[in-house]
């Protein structure tokens, strides 16, 4: 039995463990923790940086479709539905965008993914250090078809980056919505989930075709397993949030993605 086998069938605890530390670190945040979890795969489990995505793909699936029916006592089904225009704009481009993001992980080299991957956590750092503050306003841009092109595009790009990293893509959506279309924080974040779960299952079917997917089946308990551990985690750290100072907590959280990146940056083949 390999190491990664080891420690996720015999240690669940450790398992268990890792996946609420993260979906603590998410929860202060508002996101699933896919960002942290990601280099905790491949650091310390030890999985391929391919089979890391499809795992991290799949526990966020879990994360994101529970998160989703968990917001609808703050933010009503009825008020998301009213914004079905924007969905629909960001859905346009991300479903191509995770489709296509994740047909070349799969034909990426292992090295080449993990640069890839390391650069992107720096661009998710960078994300949360200069646009998690933003709030609700004014859109940049008036409706028309400039801000319908533009929605496409982001949209696309951030399925694109979902569907290398195995994220739900919060991390940008978020912004996006707030930037682009204007609306209040609380709402971008159901927006950003009902917009994130077709976009994953989109990424999740497009590597369902590549022979790495049988990782899943292979360490189902695993995926079970950390998965729970990211959602109780995520309860966790919405209840701490507040306890922790913005002003130090999203450095703190940055410098953890960028020490991460230094790391899968010059990752070697164990």
């Amino acid at each position: 039995m390999s190491k990664t086998d080891t420690r996720a069938v015999r240690k669940p605890v450790i398992t268990f463990g890792a996946g609420g530390a993260i979906g603590t670190l998410g929860g202060l945040i508002g996101l699933g923790g896919a960002e942290f979890r990601l280099p905790l795969l491949v650091g310390l489990f030890g999985f391929p940086a391919l089979e890391a995505v499809i795992l991290n793909k799949a526990m966020s699936l879990i994360v994101v479709a529970t998160a989703l029916p968990f917001r609808m006592g703050t933010v009503p089904v009825a008020e998301i539905a009213a914004h079905w225009p924007i969905i629909f704009n960001l859905l346009t481009g991300s479903l191509t965008g995770a489709w296509l993001g994740a047909a070349w992980a799969t034909r990426l080299r292992a090295e080449t993914l993990h640069r890839l991957i390391g650069i992107l956590l720096v661009m998710i750092a960078l994300v949360l250090i200069f646009g998690h503050g933003l709030r609700g306003g004014e859109a940049l841009i008036a409706d028309g078809w400039l801000r319908i092109a533009t929605g496409i595009l982001a949209g696309f790009a951030i399925g694109i980056v979902a569907a290398l990293l195995g994220v739900a893509g919060g991390e940008l959506l978020i912004p996006t919505l707030i930037l682009l279309f204007g609306v209040d924080v609380k709402l971008a974040g159901s927006l950003s989930l009902a917009i994130s779960l077709p976009t994953m299952i989109a990424g999740f079917a497009r590597y369902s075709r590549d022979s790495s997917f049988a990782v899943i089946g292979q360490h189902r308990s695993f995926v079970t397993t950390m998965a729970v551990g990211s959602i109780v985690g995520s309860f966790l750290g919405g209840r701490l949030l507040g306890i922790v100072p913005e002003s130090l907590l999203l450095p703190m959280l940055a410098g953890i993605l960028i020490l991460s990146a230094g790391k899968m940056l010059t990752h070697r083949k164990r």
